[in-house]
């Protein structure tokens, strides 16, 4: 059995998979594949005060993530998620490094719903994707606390179209570490913040 310390080990030093090797990514995906089969919480939407709260991206095969840091002049900063289960909203946020006062930021808002008890389908909402300056970005708290305020931005704030939607499963959940598998066949391990 691999342990949750001998996963985070393995994925020390990859850059949330952005530095990964193809034997570390293999080695990486064995070992979650391991932690899965050991998941405390086998129906993790009966746990949803498991869920709830904001969780930083540690590693992931998403090419629509890792390749925020293709950008000219940009570097992926951190990716958090926050999950807010009385609202069944979520929100995803990814801040972008660079030039200095050019720090950006991509956020997509999101609605879930469980559809099985490890299964949630997502509902994309809104994107807002701009600088951290002019949208007085401070934190991801404070940003989805504005968000669901009503706020506009000074950023390309949009909605998304109601047919943009995927799904994810909750393949191991905890205290503080959770795994999920996407409908693009992505693997996302999150911490607790």
């Amino acid at each position: 059995m691999v342990t949750k310390a001998a996963l985070l080990d393995t994925i020390a030093g990859t850059n949330r998979g952005l530095l990964a090797t193809e034997t570390q990514k293999q080695a990486i995906l064995a070992a979650i594949a391991s932690l899965e089969d050991f998941n405390p919480n086998p129906r993790p939407l009966e746990a949803s005060y498991l869920l709830e709260g904001d969780w930083r991206l540690l590693y992931t095969t998403s090419k629509a993530l890792l390749n925020l840091d293709r950008f000219p002049f940009c570097k992926l900063g951190q990716i958090y998620q926050s999950i807010r289960v009385a609202t069944t909203s979520v929100y995803n946020i990814a801040e972008i490094y660079g030039l200095p006062s050019l720090e950006g930021l991509v956020s997509v808002a999101a609605e879930f719903e469980p559809v099985s008890e490890r299964r949630v389908q997502v509902k994309f909402k809104r994107s807002i994707i701009g600088l951290q300056k002019l949208m007085d970005y401070n934190s991801p708290d404070i940003f989805i606390q504005q968000i669901e305020s009503g706020q506009k931005f000074t950023a390309l704030d949009f909605p998304i179209k109601s047919d943009q939607q995927g799904w994810l499963d909750i393949t191991y959940i905890d205290n503080n570490l959770r795994i999920g598998r996407g409908n693009e066949g992505s693997v996302f391990v999150l911490s607790k913040v």
